[in-house]
């Protein structure tokens, strides 16, 4: 869901709403762009919250692999709205 959102923006990015150099048209209302990455965000807390309740007890070496490289993905998702100012 992480990689969705991600690919969401650089979408936006490239095709959709740039201007000619390059940053993203700010809009009065967010747009559907913005309701999906919210969405997606969101959407993904209660399965991770299901995987790390079932599966920390019975490994938690590799589930806390998982939950890392989870976050990891979290934050490519949100660093282009925090350096665009999206």
């Amino acid at each position: 869901m992480s990689l969705m959102a991600l690919a969401l923006l650089g979408g936006a990015y490239i095709y959709g709403r740039a201007t000619r150099q390059g940053a993203l048209v700010r809009e009065a209302d967010e747009g559907s762009i913005a309701h999906l990455w919210q969405l997606l965000m969101a959407g993904q807390l209660p399965v991770l919250a299901y995987f790390a309740i079932k599966w920390l007890p019975r490994a938690p070496k590799q589930t806390l692999r998982v939950l890392a490289l989870q976050a990891g993905a979290v934050l490519a998702a949100m660093a282009p709205v925090y350096f665009l100012n999206l």
